[in-house]
């Protein structure tokens, strides 16, 4: 089974996530081929899988230079769109790598053809651009009903699940979130522990679904504060939970 999972940085604010049993590594959404080679390199692995969230190119650029040299299975979305993906994946795939077994999740939103990775072998989730510490994806190609219904899936699981978001966007995000949830004492305190971590350049993933619960305002929109201020923003009343989401949304894109 996975025993190790470590970020490799990408671009400005990218992460690749590495999965490793012994010497033996999956990674996840890798942009830049370089990026991944050196960490390979450094410490003498093999690539075994890739997972690709969606189609955007910093998270798909490296997979046809990482295919021509270690020929991995490329685990991706439907649809034939991407270059390299070599097993489409849809609701409710089950695949299993290096012993640990993955359930696959549709999430559109920021993308359509969005999908996520969930291991309850590992407790972990890899949830591409859909949804960050404190925030969600841009909605460049979804609705906000659809982005509700994806980050519901993720809100469901176990509170002990590892939320791993593909870049450091926390901080920024938590900045958002004290805007529109000012009240929320967790929220404040975890706001000041990541400003902590960043100000020495430490990464602020993973999260969690208990905490994210907690703090994400893209998962608390049925919170009375977090409505009242969706409407004061929007001028409109009785918002129902995707419309705040929407309102939010709208917000956090001019914030």
């Amino acid at each position: 089974m996975i025993s190790y999972i470590e970020a490799i940085p990408a671009f400005s604010d990218n992460y690749i996530w590495v999965l490793r049993k012994n010497d033996s590594v999956v990674v996840v959404d890798p942009g830049d081929p370089e990026a991944v080679e050196s960490y390979l390199e450094k410490k003498n692995l093999k690539l075994e899988a890739i997972l690709i969230t969606h189609h955007h190119y910093d998270h798909t650029g490296g997979i046809m230079k990482l295919n021509e040299k270690w020929n991995p299975e490329v685990y991706g979305p439907k649809g034939g769109h991407i270059q390299g993906i070599k097993r489409e994946l849809s609701e409710k795939s089950i695949i299993k790598i290096l012993d640990t077994e993955f359930v696959i999740f549709e999430t559109p939103g920021h993308t359509l053809d969005h999908i996520a990775y969930y291991s309850k072998d590992i407790n972990s989730l890899f949830c591409g651009d859909t949804l960050f510490s404190g925030g969600c994806g841009r909605l460049f190609e979804g609705t906000p009903l659809q982005m509700f219904n994806s980050l519901n899936k993720f809100s469901c699981l176990p509170s002990e699940t590892k939320v791993f978001c593909t870049h450091e966007y926390t901080l920024n995000n938590l900045k958002f979130a004290l805007e529109v949830e000012p009240d929320n004492l967790v929220l404040k305190n975890y706001y000041k522990e990541v400003n902590t971590l960043r100000e020495s350049n430490k990464i602020s993933l993973p999260s969690s679904i208990d905490l994210e619960n907690k703090i994400n305002p893209f998962l608390r929109t049925s919170v009375d504060r977090i409505k009242e201020n969706a409407e004061n923003y929007t001028k409109q009343a009785n918002l129902d939970p995707v419309e705040v989401l929407a309102a939010i949304r709208e917000w956090k894109d001019n914030f």
